[in-house]
């Protein structure tokens, strides 16, 4: 894994909100004496929500003392799971799985379209603060390959036209239908199921 810094441009505080206060005292309550440093995910993954949809290094010390770790240690946590954003990011993050089932199923071509739509390498936001994007291993629907996670929705049966007209609907604003892009229902095979697909001999 690639070493992950904390960005260099931060905010000078961080604080929770009053809401997010108690949320946090009853994650923390659920360990015993201790043992609070378990919640150190539960905390930084609801700091990093109200935060916008990144970890910065004020947030990292409110959660250091609240859990009595020291900063370093909740610094490797963040910068150990890659599901905590350590800079700023668009208001769509996407990511785009690279695994072995989506680039049998044509991922190359989708990771193409998001570089040609999109103009900004991975890692980076776009200069209307709309995209940011990352490849990523295994998002785990792989029979539904390929596969891209919009903040936290999985759209499913891309290819490049479909993928191109799903970034065109959220540049719009629009809220496109989540889950498979060719309408199969789950993760049933394209032309629909093919067991259980008659009646049962108990129901005889």
């Amino acid at each position: 894994m690639s070493v992950r810094r904390l960005c260099a441009d931060q905010p000078a505080s961080f604080a929770f909100t009053p809401e997010n206060l108690d949320w946090c005292a009853n994650e923390i309550k659920k360990y015993p004496d201790g043992r609070q440093a378990s919640a150190v995910i539960a905390l930084l993954w609801r700091g990093q929500e109200q935060n916008g949809g990144w970890v910065t290094e004020p947030m990292i010390r409110t959660i250091g003392d609240m859990l009595g770790m020291p900063y370093i240690r909740v610094l490797e946590v963040a910068t150990f799971y890659t599901m905590f954003n350590l800079a700023p990011r668009g208001k769509y993050l996407l990511q785009v799985c690279k695994t072995t089932p989506c680039w049998l199923r044509g991922s190359d071509d989708v990771t193409g379209i998001v570089k040609a739509k999109l103009g900004v390498a991975p890692g980076q936001t776009t200069k209307d603060g709309l995209f940011s994007w990352m490849e990523v291993e295994c998002l785990g629907a792989c029979a539904n390959a390929p596969v891209i996670q919009v903040n936290d929705d999985y759209y499913e049966d891309l290819d490049a036209a479909k993928t191109e007209a799903l970034l065109d609907a959220l540049a719009r604003g629009e809220q496109p239908q989540i889950g498979s892009q060719t309408g199969r229902r789950s993760s049933e095979p394209e032309g629909g199921r093919t067991t259980l697909t008659g009646v049962s001999g108990g129901d005889r």
